[in-house]
């Protein structure tokens, strides 16, 4: 078996110390989830059916949320049949999407469920090479598309990421938590532990989103056996950009995600409260297809109180363990996925690390700045090539205040605008999601959970 360049405790170490996004390699080579082609897939899962996501071909400055495309069953070898554009028998539900115009997405597929009847190839994922002993495909998720699938940029709000590429290249759009101010951030749809941008990265609409010049954009392109790692809170906006792609992810969790689950459960308090109102605002299709369901106010306060209330205990034990041992590493009570199995955590960094950056650990550069300037001219991306150099690619854009589409700029201004009768300002209709985008912006979600913290502190 060929040397891998990071053992699992360094691999682990160089995560805790990584604050921005990174690409593994050579660290795949010997893992059987490499054979996981569609081709293969296909095979493994014979008739089994699995849900994919649907969307149009189209130039729009607006994402394409999941809320806004179609979905249909089928199976992996009526995908593949579709993919070669065999007859309309073979292909099943794909028939009435021509893949000329529509691509199609199997994302967020959790392994554990998909091959419960085949436990060998869980084992096929090897994440205890980075350095979590155990963990395999039973604490992972299957992405499976077409060209031009992709995933609205967002931000996850719990633990890091490592994503497997196996099967063609996917394009990442990566941005870093401190340019959330740029992101115009939204809950709306809404999907548990999923902040989304109200931004389409590719076609930004300078006009309604002006700050999004600021954003720092970090670019890279996934090529088969490499491995990205995602920090915490890093926005990402992820398309495929060959004509099948297959990737395994696994979340990570982190001991500040008990924190972050207090927000999650006050941002569900507060948006089921306003959006299950009977209003003409709440007309919209906000809730995510990914969601279960609306919860009851009751439900929702009983799961605030339990976030609370756990947080409070860890932090007690925690407290308790250090006055102890100053040297005992503080328990932590992990999350479990969907399938059950416990998520690993993520200790935070407390010393200084030379990240050993080279051949087999290539940083995620920014591409490019726009703070200074409104036109992006030019800029490069990074891109891991096969042989493991590190080149650029040059990509021609145009000026983002000059991009047009038809839908948005039919719009007038009396439409968006209400304007004073005597000549004064102009202000713009308030809606429901437009006072939730305020009230669930993450900066206030995080003032308002270290507020309550605060005062369970005083009254404990």
């Amino acid at each position: 078996m060929a040397t891998k360049p990071f053992r699992p405790e360094e691999a682990r170490r160089i995560m805790q110390f990584l604050h921005r996004p990174a690409v593994f390699l050579n660290m795949t080579d010997n893992w059987p989830g490499r054979d996981w082609t569609l081709e293969q897939l296909a095979l493994c899962l014979e008739e089994k059916s699995i849900r994919f996501r649907i969307g149009k071909r189209c130039e729009q400055k607006a994402p394409l949320f999941e809320t806004e495309c179609s979905y249909v069953e089928a199976t992996l070898t009526e995908f593949l049949c579709w993919m070669r554009e065999s007859d309309a028998a073979s292909v099943g539900p794909f028939a009435d999407y021509p893949l000329s115009e529509y691509w199609a997405y199997a994302d967020y597929k959790y392994i554990a469920l998909l091959f419960q009847d085949k436990d060998t190839m869980l084992k096929d994922v090897v994440w205890s090479d980075f350095g979590y002993p155990g963990r395999d495909g039973r604490e992972s998720t299957l992405w499976v598309g077409t060209n031009g699938a992709n995933t609205p940029c967002h931000l996850d709000s719990y633990g890091c990421n490592l994503v497997f590429q196996i099967q063609g290249r996917k394009r990442w759009h990566l941005f870093p938590p401190d340019d959330a101010a740029c992101m115009y951030p939204t809950r709306i749809p809404y999907e548990e532990s999923s902040v989304f941008s109200q931004v389409n990265v590719k076609r930004p609409d300078m006009r309604r989103f002006p700050a999004f010049r600021r954003a720092r954009s970090y670019l890279v392109t996934l090529e088969p056996g490499q491995v990205l790692f995602v920090p915490r809170h890093w926005w990402h906006y992820v398309e495929s950009v060959d004509p099948v792609t297959v990737s395994v992810n696994s979340w990570i969790e982190m001991e500040v995600d008990d924190e972050a689950r207090i927000g999650e459960a006050l941002t569900k308090t507060i948006i089921c409260a306003l959006k299950t109102k009977p209003s003409v605002d709440n007309k919209d299709n906000w809730l995510n297809p990914t969601e279960d369901g609306i919860a009851t106010h009751d439900e929702n306060m009983q799961y605030l109180n339990l976030a609370v209330k756990a947080y409070v205990n860890k932090k007690s034990l925690h407290s308790e363990d250090r006055s102890r041992c100053a040297e005992q590493p503080s328990p932590s009570a992990l999350k479990r996925d969907s399938s059950g199995q416990s998520k690993t955590a993520v200790t935070e960094p407390v010393t200084s690390f030379s990240l050993p950056f080279g051949p087999h650990l290539i940083p995620v550069t920014c591409h490019a700045d726009t703070s200074e300037e409104p036109i992006v001219k030019n800029p490069k991306e990074a891109f891991i090539s096969k042989d493991n150099t590190l080149f650029y690619t040059e990509k021609r854009t145009k000026p983002l205040h000059t991009e047009t589409h038809g839908k948005e700029e039919a719009i007038s201004v009396s439409e968006e605008e209400e304007v004073d009768g005597n000549g004064g300002a102009t202000c713009s209709h308030i809606s429901t999601n437009d006072v939730l985008d305020c009230l669930l912006h993450p900066d206030v979600i995080a003032l308002v959970t270290k507020l309550m913290i605060d005062r369970q502190k005083e009254l404990n």
